[in-house]
């Protein structure tokens, strides 16, 4: 039996390696974005109430359930942390996540992200905000604020530099869940 949480900067490979795995493996795969933000367009602008998201985690990530969660959730997924049998911290260099950022931002939205367009302002604080993870404090998603918080779990925790090809990844993750047996 996995559940597994996946998390990271925004732009280290979160949602990647939790959909990698969850194929892998045969679980569901569930982000944080997707309960945490309302559908809206554009997207990424109203916060789902956190009683409702909650609910939701709860309904998707049951404790005798198989699953991956990816996505950074520690302020409001503490229902199902006693259910994580392990977690994965992903880091990557700065450059590279935010490179990997801008091009997965243009590739969605395209000229909405020009002067001008109704995500341009939007993308702008975005980046801006994550750019900003390796050296804010606790106050946002941060690196203080996400090793503050593996720190409190008592599931095991394995860190990686997402920087390697995805396969020897899923590799790593699935050989510390077999050595767990």
């Amino acid at each position: 039996m996995a559940r597994l949480h996946v998390l990271g900067a925004s732009g280290s490979g979160t949602t990647t390696l939790g959909a990698a795995l969850a194929d892998r493996l045969g679980h569901p795969h569930v982000d944080a974005d997707s309960l945490f933000w309302l559908p809206t367009d554009p997207p990424f602008t109203k916060k789902r109430p956190r009683d409702k998201r909650q609910a939701m985690l709860l309904r998707l990530l049951p404790a005798a359930g198989q699953w991956v969660f990816s996505g950074s959730a520690p302020e409001w997924a503490r229902p199902i942390e006693p259910s994580y049998d392990l977690v994965v911290f992903l880091w990557l260099d700065p450059a590279v996540r935010m490179e990997r950022l801008r091009r997965r931002e243009t590739a969605r939205y395209g000229k909405r992200l020009e002067a001008g367009g109704d995500m341009a302002v939007a993308s702008a604080e975005f980046l801006k905000w994550a750019e900003a993870y390796d050296t804010a404090g606790p106050e946002q998603r941060s690196l203080i604020g996400h090793a503050t918080w593996l720190a409190t779990l008592k599931a095991p925790v394995l860190r990686l530099d997402s920087a390697v090809p995805l396969k020897d990844l899923v590799f790593a993750v699935l050989s510390r869940l077999e050595s767990r047996q």
